[in-house]
């Protein structure tokens, strides 16, 4: 376990020294990007270990996993949900969970709502799109964006915070152009709820952020390749 933990805090420095010269030369300080580990199938040591070197904030990417893991993780971290949300999984998120980002209908928005207003709370959100237009992922067509924000934005209990996209893999930056020029046009008109972008993984993170992305997603580039056996 050393030896990973060695390998996390060498991985933990190479990427925030990207993260900096990529936020540099987009005009921005390395402290304007949210560096999130990924913790999807990582044992929470190392997850601990991630934290020690300076890391702020987790995303979860699975219900079930998250819930066996949460109190083996150093206290006061904040925690992002970020895998595909089932509505009747919901409940389990509210008050623990700062942002969930994987909004894609307003079915899912409603039953947010609805278990935030059990709650008392106003639950922050992202609106996940599907900016290559892929079959096998989730998420909005960005034609059909404005419809779900003005949909969304008639639930008192939902604060829409941004945007979130998982572009296909590629040898160009085509997709990150296309979501960046769609952020911007989405915040030209609703600035209040534009704050985020959530674009960036562990094998497109810097140019994710030189096309606006101001939070990164990274999990295998950190903590290695997962080891999907521990979710069996």
């Amino acid at each position: 376990m050393d030896n990973k933990r060695q390998i996390v805090r060498d991985n933990y420095a190479r990427i925030a020294s990207g993260i900096a010269e990529a936020a540099a030369k987009s005009g921005r300080k390395p402290e304007d990007i949210a560096f999130m580990a990924v913790t999807k199938t990582v044992d929470p040591v190392l997850v601990n270990e991630a934290i020690d070197c300076g890391i702020q904030l987790l995303g979860e990417n699975r219900v079930q996993e998250w819930q066996g893991k949460k109190d083996a993780y150093r206290a006061g971290v904040p925690v992002d949900f970020i895998g595909a949300l089932q509505s009747n999984k919901v409940k389990y998120l509210m008050g623990q969970i700062r942002l969930i980002h994987s909004v894609d209908r307003m079915s899912l928005a409603q039953e947010i709502d609805r278990q935030a207003e059990k709650h008392g709370l106003v639950q922050d959100i992202l609106l996940e799109v599907n900016i290559g237009g892929e079959a096998s992922k989730s998420g909005i067509a960005p034609s059909e964006l404005p419809a779900l924000l003005a949909q969304v934005g008639t639930l008192p209990n939902v604060n829409v915070k941004g945007l979130m996209t998982i572009p296909p893999p590629c040898s160009d930056t085509r997709y990150l152009e296309a979501m960046e020029e769609l952020f911007l046009r989405t915040k030209e008109s609703d600035p209040e709820r534009m704050q985020i972008l959530s674009m960036g993984m562990s094998d497109d993170y810097a140019a994710a952020i030189e096309h606006g992305s101001n939070l990164v997603r990274v999990g295998s580039a950190l903590f290695g390749a997962r080891d999907y056996s521990k979710t069996k």
